[in-house]
């Protein structure tokens, strides 16, 4: 039977909105991780890469019609290698592990390099093209940064189209989730990330972006830009609801944010022959469905999914990364999948570093990956919600 295996792992730092990455276009971003997977991987052929993979959220600026095949161009692999981008939204750069991982299961390939780019603070402003020669009347323009735009009425009536923090707020209403819980496990996910950037724990996936500037000056980008390490209750508490009577507010979600991460899969027979050593081994991944005006409940329904078809249970899993997208649906995730917290986003969570929609999902598998070698943990389970009603999960397997 065939194993895949993930052999390497890396992303760039996370760049906050119109932060050190503002002038970095998200191909280049892509760019920069594949080509250097590759050249940390020098026993890897590149004419032998199937496909690279890559989760995009956007789609609608510089990240256009298909950024892993530009980012593959631009990395400067052969032009006989693939690229294909998944937009999964929030859950686009793990789905594009699973989707490598399931066409290396199916003998389509033997090496794949797959995850997400996203660039946040450079996407594009859209507006529709009129039906009519002569329009009359506004012209509607969406930002196309996060959420919804050019939304079907019929869907609106179906299912409604809230944004995502009122999806946030909805949890916190009907799962009776203060504000104090709330800010209290965002206090707690800055503390971690304050102490693990401390002891440099990212050291091993962190690739440092070069910036120059028209007269050539160079700057290194090289840790993530948006914790904030200075965090306190007191600051949180202060934060005005984003809602009227609302618990959730800025300080208790997850931020809007710029970077890249990619890792690279293959068969364990390929590399044996090729003589290299493998991090985990990819075990099974799940997608499920849910009500839309919930959508942050998504990695509960994913998750016992993906248990149920690796035959283990949650008390099996040793490491969680669980997606922060905001406190009140973290909290209920863990609550209802009856997760330790002492094994959840152990190195604090996107409420802390960000959330680069479409590289998150390959972030968050990035960061497990280390962070299971470094506690030698058998079992690590990367989970996340995805906006419109989803939840996406992967379990990896550590390898002696």
């Amino acid at each position: 039977m065939t194993e895949v295996v993930i052999v390497d792992a890396i992303r760039t730092p996370i760049g906050k909105y119109k932060g050190a990455l503002k002038s970095v276009r998200p191909d280049d971003l892509a760019a920069i991780v594949i080509k250097k997977i590759i050249e940390r991987n020098p026993n890897v052929p590149v004419e032998q890469i199937e496909e690279v993979v890559l989760g995009n959220a956007n789609q609608a600026g510089e990240d256009n019609r298909n950024v892993a095949r530009m980012a593959a161009l631009l990395a400067g692999l052969p032009i006989e290698v693939g690229g294909t981008t998944i937009n999964r939204l929030c859950g686009s750069g793990l789905d594009a592990v699973n989707y490598a991982a399931r066409a290396i299961l199916a003998g389509e390939g033997d090496i794949f390099i797959a995850g997400g780019t996203e660039s946040m603070t450079r996407a594009p402003f859209v507006m529709a093209k009129p039906e009519m020669d002569y329009p009359r009347g506004d012209i509607q323009m969406f930002d196309t940064t996060i959420g919804w735009r050019f939304t079907n009425p019929k869907l609106h009536e179906m299912y409604g189209s809230d944004t995502m923090p009122r999806t946030a707020e909805n949890v916190a209403q009907r799962f009776n989730i203060s504000r104090e819980a709330q800010d209290q496990f965002a206090y707690e996910s800055q503390m971690k990330a304050k102490r693990a950037m401390e002891e440099n724990r990212f050291a091993e996936e962190i690739v440092p972006v070069v910036i120059k500037d028209r007269k050539g000056n160079e700057t290194i980008v090289d840790k993530d830009e948006h914790p904030r390490p200075d965090t306190t209750l007191e600051k949180l508490a202060k934060l005005k609801p984003l809602f009227e009577n609302g618990t959730v507010t800025a300080g208790n979600a997850s931020g809007v944010n710029d970077g890249a991460s990619v890792l690279l899969l293959m068969s364990a027979k390929k590399a044996k022959e090729l003589g290299v050593k493998p991090l985990v081994k990819y075990k099974v991944s799940a997608i499920a469905g849910l009500e839309p005006a919930i959508m942050g409940l998504g990695p509960i329904y994913a998750t016992r999914k993906a248990l149920s078809r690796a035959g283990l249970t949650i008390n099996d899993i040793g490491l969680v990364e669980l997606n922060e997208a905001f406190a009140s649906q973290s909290l209920e995730c863990i609550k209802q999948l009856e997760l330790n917290k002492e094994i959840v986003n152990v190195n604090g969570g996107a409420i802390a570093f960000g959330h680069p929609l479409g590289a998150s999902g390959a972030r968050i598998l990035t960061t497990l990956i280390y962070e299971m070698k470094k506690r030698n943990v058998q079992y690590g389970l990367a989970t996340m919600c995805i906006g419109v009603g989803q939840g996406i999960a992967t379990i990896v397997e550590n390898v002696e």
